[in-house]
């Protein structure tokens, strides 16, 4: 997991983007494609960054998180893998401050199942399909839980207020299986081997994409969205400590810290203060803490 390496693409892709329409192109020319495997440890460690890169520059882009099927090797080497994914998971949080606490003892079954999930939750909608891919995170990484069993998927599905029924109904669709197929195939063309991976596009130039796999830090990321922009972008303001808690309702020490540029003491420091007016809930796990919104309406 250490071979990380930024690329350009040799080619655009020019038929991967129907489903949005030209306005939204022209008020947002950057297209982020962002590969993950929703069991993957740093995919998970991805979120400080995307989110920091969503709250700054998200009016420059819109994110399209395609699920690789890289996923699928939890299944092949039954005797070795799963051995060695308690180590994996262990040095990526060590090593990124995003707790991921594997349990060997409720495994993920079906990693397919989870994956088409997530594409069922997107046929709700881009924003509900990231809602839902982030609360099966949650569930995995924080909980433990096997996120391919389907109760789990339900439960994931409530909490990223979905309509449920109609999540149910697209689980093992025909539709759900044609996106995921098209994520597979995707993941194909463009030569990723590697999650996370991003690929910066502007549709509105003929210039190449810029493909990076692994995890960097965040100056790498606004560098490339700058190349990719063709100009410095502005950064735009971040928003009160409570507003961002409001949104995202669970968040980690770690994001917090990143996306206000704060140490981690800090950051603790900060919740603590939300959590003496009963805002939020603190909750520690392995090599990291979170912390829960509690008003919700």
């Amino acid at each position: 997991m250490s071979w990380n390496h930024i690329e350009l693409k040799s080619s655009r892709q020019t038929n991967t983007s129907a489903e949005y329409s030209f306005s939204n192109m022209v008020q947002k020319p950057i297209e982020i494609y962002v590969f993950v495997d929703p069991l993957c440890p740093e995919s998970w460690s991805l979120e400080p960054y995307i989110k920091k890169l969503s709250i700054e520059y998200g009016r420059y882009f819109t994110i399209r998180p395609i699920i690789s099927g890289h996923l699928s090797t939890l299944s092949k080497e039954p005797f070795d893998r799963p051995k060695r994914l308690p180590d994996i998971w262990e040095h990526t949080a060590k090593r990124t401050g995003m707790a991921c606490d594997f349990d060997s003892k409720n495994p993920v079954l079906s990693p397919w199942t989870a994956s088409l999930a997530i594409k069922a939750a997107e046929l709700q909608g881009k924003n509900a399909g990231r809602a839902f891919l982030r609360k099966v995170q949650e569930n995995l990484f924080l909980e433990k839980k096997n996120i391919s069993d389907e109760s789990v998927l339900i439960q994931c599905a409530v909490d990223a207020k979905l309509d449920v029924e109609e999540f149910k109904n697209d689980l093992y669709s025909p539709t759900a299986k044609k996106a995921l197929q098209a994520d597979l195939k995707l993941t194909n063309e463009m030569n990723v081997e590697y999650t996370p991976t991003i690929v910066f596009f502007n549709h509105l130039t003929d210039e190449q994409g810029i493909k990076i796999s692994g995890l960097y830090p965040y100056d790498i990321y606004i560098l490339v969205l700058t190349k990719v922009l063709q100009k410095k972008p502005t950064p735009s303001e971040k928003p009160p400590l409570e507003d961002f808690i409001a949104k995202y309702k669970v968040v980690a020490t770690k994001e917090i810290s990143v996306v206000y540029d704060w140490s981690m003491s800090k950051s603790e420091c900060e919740m603590k203060k939300l959590q003496l007016k009963q805002i939020v809930k603190k909750e520690t796990v392995k090599y990291g803490s979170f912390w829960t919104y509690l008003h919700n309406t």
